[in-house]
């Protein structure tokens, strides 16, 4: 049995209880969320708004600046792979989460058409696949990836190999 396990309030008092009493039903025929506890990882949290917003068109990378640089060293070292979680912060409670964002947009993409996409994407997702109510999406857009930036890039990388 699972049930959930919790403390009486001040002045509350239970004969035999020891402080400590079993609240819902068990059996057949109580309700399955009555029958135990669910509690999600700030990870679990991190990993699926750090998705919402990569799902998001306009959206070139998250992280702000040394994140970003460490990331990219860190993408190329064989067997390394990119971390979802890059420039996402959350802080999860009971039954509600905050989630802070630091993107890098495409150059000529509307930075508000975005930041409201990215943060409806990530409410939608996070409450959809964890139940959370989610509190505020925090976003701050780091940087504009020009699309001279990734040729230059080409370029070097053609170079050396």
């Amino acid at each position: 049995m699972s049930d959930t396990l919790s403390r009486p309030t001040a002045g509350e008092s239970r004969p035999g209880a020891a402080g400590k009493t079993l609240q819902g039903r068990s059996g057949a025929g109580a309700a399955p969320e009555t029958r135990g506890r669910t509690t999600i990882a700030d990870s679990v949290v991190e990993k699926i708004a750090g998705m919402a917003a990569r799902e998001v068109p306009g959206i070139h990378s998250l992280g702000a600046g040394m994140a970003r640089t460490f990331g990219a060293v860190r993408d190329r070292v064989p067997g390394g792979r990119p971390s979802v979680t890059r420039g996402v912060k959350v802080e999860v409670g009971e039954r509600q989460t905050a989630v802070d964002l630091d993107l890098v947009v495409e150059y000529g993409v509307s930075i508000v058409q975005v930041a409201g996409d990215v943060r409806t994407n990530v409410i939608t997702a996070l409450e959809r696949m964890t139940g959370l109510e989610v509190v505020e999406v925090n976003i701050a857009v780091d940087d504009v990836h020009l699309p001279d930036e990734e040729e230059e890039r080409q370029d070097t990388e053609d170079r050396v190999k």
